[in-house]
């Protein structure tokens, strides 16, 4: 499996990373995580690599792949995907800033072991609300530092995976994430995070 991101898809993180601000017209920006970066809903801890000290938490909606697909059209998408969860990129946030400095590519700080967090998935019709159109939120330590709703992303999920499927054929178990909202922030030693997709909290983790 291959686990494909989506960057700069939230208006609210591009300010607060002063970063220049996308348009619908744009094209998706896609980056890729390994499949060692995987870290599961069975495991409850995730460890802070030893070679960063600045690693930064980006909850974001993610779904789950359930058949091939290649040049899929925009208004099938939605047939090939029918479980959601929420995730976390981990940034190795020191890594990149040194890389995007340098002009060089910046895959170690996203793509490194663990650093792909996935919840419980649940159907998308859960919770009988369009997917463009649900709440979550990240708590950290008993404190709401993410909270969005899925509408505010600036492409769809549905034009994420047409996209994505001209350049990737899509396979069953491919997992893509999002995007991530405003809030990021730096995970330290002794923090837990819990997220939550409408009223369902999904993944509960300790850093350590």
């Amino acid at each position: 499996m291959k686990i494909i991101c989506v960057g700069l898809n939230y208006q609210s993180h591009n300010k607060e990373m002063n970063r220049a601000l996308s348009s619908k017209d744009d094209d998706p920006v896609l980056f890729m995580k390994p499949d060692t970066a995987l870290l599961s809903n069975d495991k409850s801890q995730f460890f802070i690599p030893d070679f960063s000290s600045d690693v930064h938490y980006e909850t974001e909606l993610v779904v789950k792949i359930n058949k091939l697909g290649k040049n899929i059209s925009e208004r099938f998408a939605h047939r090939y995907y029918n479980e959601i969860t929420l995730g976390i990129d981990f940034t190795a946030r020191d890594i990149q800033a040194e890389l995007k400095k340098r002009s060089l590519p910046w895959e170690i700080s996203k793509g490194f072991d663990n650093s792909a967090v996935v919840g419980v998935f649940v159907a998308k019709d859960k919770f009988e609300k369009e997917i463009d159109n649900l709440n979550f939120q990240l708590i950290k330590n008993d404190l709401v530092v993410q909270s969005a709703n899925t509408s505010e992303m600036i492409h769809s999920v549905d034009k994420i995976i047409a996209y994505a499927s001209r350049f990737f054929t899509l396979k069953t178990g491919d997992l893509i994430f999002t995007g991530t909202p405003a809030g990021v922030g730096k995970v330290n030693i002794g923090d837990r995070l819990l997220g939550c997709l409408e009223d369902c909290e999904l993944f509960d983790l300790q850093i350590c």
